[in-house]
C-alpha cells in the first residue's frame, strides 16, 4: 500500500467528539461536546415541517440561497452596524467549521504563518496545517486569558498572513475588550495581515461584557473574514448552517473553495432558517438571559462540588481546575470522570499549545434538570479517590 498523506500526522482526531462517544458508551451526562439537549424555537420547527412538504429539495445556489443570504444580511447589518451586501459579501457554508476552513484556504498559501492564540478551539491548528500554513502560537495569560501586546507584536513581526480570533472565546469564555481588539487591529494594519474571526457565540454574552464585531472596528472590514453559524444562536447544531462575511475579493476566493469542498449547504434547511433570521431583537435578549441563568445554576453546582473554575464572560463553557486531584494526564482523568462519576468533560490539554493538564472543560448548554443531575453526580468526586 502506498504511504498516506503526512499532513494529518501532527494532529489527532477531535478530542471533543471522542468524549461524546465516551459519554454515550458510559451513560455519562455529556457536558463535553457543546450541543444542547433541548429543541430549537417552535417557530423554527414549524418552518422546517412546512419545508419538508413544500421544499425546496434540490441544490440551492452554491454560495447560498438568495432568500437566506438576504435575511442573513439584514440580521447581521443590524447587529454589526456595517453594510453587508448579500450578493458580494456572503458565502453560506456547511457550519462554521467549513467557514473557517474555506476562509483559511482562500487567503493562506502553503508556507504562510498564521497566529493562533493558545488556548484555542481544537480546529484552528488543524485548519492551518491542512492549509499548508505554520501556526504561530501566542499565549493567553491566566487567570484572565489576556494577551501580552509585546508578545503579540513579536508574532506579527514574523509577517503572518492572518490571525485567528475566537470571540467570545472557546474554551475560555473570554470576551475581548474593545481596547484589546483595537490593539490587534493596529498590528494587523501595520503588518498587513488578515483577521479571521470565529464569532459563533456572538449573542451569548454576560453583563457587563459586550461583544464587539471585529469587522466593525474602524478600517477593519477590508481585512476581516467573519465566520459564524446559526448552530448556537438557534440551538440547531445538526443543521450545519454557517457563513462567511468578508470583502468581495475574499468572498470570490472563498466561494471557489466552498464549491469544491461541499458544493452547498442544505437547501431545505436554509429555507426554514429564514424564519429564525427574521426573529426580533427580543429573541436575542432572551437567549442571553436564558444562558445567564444556566451559567449561574452550573457555577453553583461546581461550587457545591468544591471545584475551582474560571467564570465565563461569554459562550457556554467553563474551564475547571482539577490540579488538586493530582492530575498528570487530563485525558485519563476525563475517561475516569465519565465512567466513575457519570459526567463527561473535555481534557483541557486539547486546547493548549504547551503541555497543560490541570484543566477540564464543561459546557452548560443543557436543560436545567440535566445540569442539576450533573451537579448531583459531581458531588461524588469527594467520595471517590482518583488514582493517576
Amino acid at each position: 500500500m502506498p504511504a498516506i498523506s503526512t499532513r494529518t500526522a501532527s494532529f489527532t482526531e477531535s478530542v471533543i467528539r471522542h468524549m461524546t462517544r465516551v459519554a454515550n458508551r458510559t451513560g455519562a451526562v455529556n457536558l463535553s461536546q457543546g450541543f444542547p439537549d433541548f429543541d430549537p424555537p417552535e417557530e423554527l420547527k414549524e418552518a422546517l415541517a412546512r419545508v419538508a412538504t413544500a421544499g425546496p429539495h434540490q441544490y440551492a445556489v452554491t454560495w447560498g440561497a438568495p432568500g437566506f443570504r438576504e435575511a442573513l444580511a439584514r440580521k447581521q447589518q443590524r447587529f454589526m452596524g456595517i453594510p453587508v451586501d448579500p450578493e458580494t459579501n456572503i458565502t453560506v457554508t456547511c457550519g462554521s467549521t467549513e467557514a473557517m476552513m474555506a476562509a483559511m484556504m482562500a487567503v493562506v498559501n502553503p508556507g504562510d504563518r498564521v497566529i493562533v492564540f493558545s488556548p484555542f478551539y481544537e480546529n484552528y491548528a488543524a485548519d492551518a496545517i491542512l492549509s499548508g500554513a505554520h501556526p504561530l502560537h501566542v499565549p493567553l495569560r491566566e487567570p484572565d486569558f489576556t494577551f501580552d501586546p509585546q508578545e503579540l507584536r513579536r508574532a506579527f513581526e514574523q509577517r503572518p498572513k492572518a490571525l485567528i480570533l475566537c470571540n467570545p472565546g472557546n474554551p475560555t469564555g473570554r470576551v475581548f475588550t474593545r481596547e484589546e481588539l483595537l490593539c490587534i487591529a493596529a498590528l494587523a494594519d501595520e503588518f498587513d495581515a488578515f483577521v479571521i474571526t470565529d464569532e459563533v457565540y456572538e449573542h451569548i454574552v454576560y453583563a457587563p461584557h459586550a461583544h464587539t464585531y471585529f469587522a466593525a472596528l474602524p478600517g477593519m472590514f477590508e481585512r476581516t473574514i467573519s465566520c459564524s453559524s446559526l448552530s448556537k444562536t438557534y440551538s440547531i447544531t445538526g443543521w450545519r448552517l454557517g457563513y462567511i462575511i468578508a470583502p468581495a475579493k475574499v468572498i470570490d476566493a472563498a466561494r471557489k473553495v466552498h464549491d469544491f469542498l461541499t458544493v452547498g449547504a442544505p437547501a431545505p434547511l436554509q429555507e426554514a432558517a429564514i424564519t429564525a433570521l427574521n426573529f426580533p431583537d427580543s429573541y436575542y435578549r432572551g437567549l442571553a438571559e436564558a444562558y445567564a441563568a444556566k451559567r449561574e445554576l452550573f457555577l453553583a453546582a461546581l461550587e457545591r462540588a468544591g471545584l475551582a473554575c474560571i467564570v465565563p464572560q461569554g459562550a457556554y463553557y467553563v474551564m475547571v481546575d482539577v490540579s488538586e486531584f493530582g492530575v498528570t494526564n487530563d485525558t485519563a482523568f476525563c475517561e475516569w470522570l465519565a465512567a466513575g462519576i457519570g459526567v463527561a468533560a473535555v481534557p483541557g490539554s486539547s486546547f493548549f499549545r504547551d503541555p497543560v493538564n490541570r484543566y477540564i472543560r464543561f459546557h452548560f448548554a443543557k436543560r436545567e434538570d440535566t445540569l442539576a443531575e450533573a451537579g448531583r453526580r459531581l458531588l461524588k468526586l469527594r467520595e471517590r479517590t482518583y488514582r493517576p
